[in-house]
């Protein structure tokens, strides 16, 4: 159910339900009310996608250890990492896009929003046709040498496991993931162009996050102290509803369909 803040109810009284269909023809009335609608995604926007969030009791942790995921680990076992990785973590890439995935890009597409700032590491949004994509924590998708910083395809470095059980650039160098591990600086580049996009945004939508990891958190936070209309769309409570001026929580797959079919139909405020 959609909570309007501003205009929050005497003690006592109860909201009506809305169903989805009027949650979506909301939702798209606030975007295009707004000049400039800067989105945050989180791991909730891939669950359609059959990629669990790392978290949830059937997630990546359940199955991986967080240890992986250290960059100390990587370094010191890069052949026991990519043995767990290649089964476990860069099958993201493999996975097909979802209906929120092709919302945004759609979105993005005509105008209605601008940068998207993803927590997420699978590079799905791309693959729906995103092109302002931040990404705060690197890519499955892509690999570099740590020696002489040579960029590899994910398709290039499974030739190189034809050869060893580690990759290893022409240099001598070992190629990592592009994502960041535990232990690593966060891109400052995004990092800054996140910001830049906070401050600058009118409404600031977070999709499928849980808001309680930083730095992503804190985007929420700096372009609602900027002025920004914080909006929340997520299916559970996030660590910052406290502070949004709008909450649907909603199933985000049933949520962008909706949403989707509206603009199919023209539909819309």
């Amino acid at each position: 159910m959609e909570q309007h803040r501003k205009n929050a109810l005497p003690e006592g009284q109860v909201r009506p339900v809305r169903n989805t269909t009027d949650e979506a023809a909301f939702f798209l009335k606030l975007l295009r009310n707004s000049h400039k609608t800067v989105v945050l995604t989180g791991a909730g926007v891939s669950v359609a996608s059959g990629i669990p969030d790392f978290r949830s009791p059937d997630g990546l942790y359940s199955k991986v250890s967080p240890e992986v995921f250290e960059l100390d680990f990587f370094l010191d076992n890069p052949a026991e990492y990519y043995k767990i990785a290649r089964e476990r973590i860069h099958t993201m890439a493999d996975r097909k896009p979802n209906p929120t995935h092709f919302l945004l890009s759609r979105l993005q597409r005509e105008g209605m929003i601008g940068e998207i700032i993803t927590q997420n590491i699978d590079g799905l949004q791309q693959r729906a046709g995103a092109k302002d994509v931040i990404e705060l924590h690197g890519s499955v998708s892509s690999f570099s040498c740590m020696k002489c910083h040579r960029s590899y395809s994910k398709d290039e470095l499974e030739k190189l496991f034809e050869e060893s059980e580690v990759p290893w650039c022409n240099c001598s160098g070992l190629i990592k993931p592009d994502i960041v591990f535990f232990g690593e600086m966060l891109p400052s580049e995004a990092i800054h162009r996140a910001e830049r996009a906070a401050v600058d945004s009118e409404l600031f939508v977070a999709m499928g996050s849980s808001l309680v990891v930083y730095p992503a958190a804190q985007f929420p936070v700096i372009a609602k102290s900027s002025g920004a209309t914080l909006a929340i769309v997520n299916r559970d409570s996030t660590g910052l509803d406290y502070m949004a001026d709008h909450i649907f929580n909603v199933t985000l797959e049933e949520f962008s369909g909706e949403v989707l079919a509206l603009l199919d139909a023209r539909r819309y405020p």
